[in-house]
């Protein structure tokens, strides 16, 4: 059985930083991820990212355009627990503007939210998505798909 999930996920880039925050994580040491999370049965991705950034940062967010979806599939060989079978993530990437002191989740699945120097996240243990909204960000394709986004360094799915 493969599992399935829906994500939004803002891309907030100012002063040549993004906002990341730190993913808690069963696996050992926790790893950088875009704000954003996982879509609730019956609402909009727009919506849901605006969530996701207040939930994650105690930051007020403001989407200004959509900048791609990205469809990931994992097979099961690949997952930290192998025996849920293979994994489809599709992601929704928004850019968005963040106004507010950044904060930690109180009781939540991320930590640390920091305003990180681009040029330092090849060198961070981060998601996948990381890249990918970084490369939408960048390259702001019209068909707003990126092909498989070649990853380095410390990157976990």
């Amino acid at each position: 059985m493969t599992t399935f999930r829906l994500g939004a996920y803002a891309v907030a880039i100012e002063n040549d930083r993004v906002l990341l925050v730190r993913a808690s994580s069963p696996f050992g040491e926790g790893h950088w991820l875009l704000p954003g999370g996982a879509v609730e049965h019956g609402e909009d991705p727009f919506d849901a990212v605006v969530r996701e950034v207040a939930e994650e940062t105690g930051c007020s967010g403001v989407v200004e355009r959509l900048l791609g979806v990205d469809s990931r599939f994992v097979p099961a060989a690949e997952r930290h627990m192998p025996e849920k079978g293979p994994h489809q993530n599709i992601g929704i990437f928004y850019q968005v503007r963040v106004t507010g002191e950044p904060r930690p989740e109180p009781n939540g699945a991320t930590a640390d939210p920091v305003w990180t120097p681009l040029a330092d996240v090849p060198g961070l243990r981060r998601a996948a998505l990381v890249d990918v909204g970084l490369a939408l960000a960048a390259g702001r394709p019209p068909t707003g798909h990126v092909a498989a986004v070649p990853v380095g360094g410390l990157v976990i799915h």
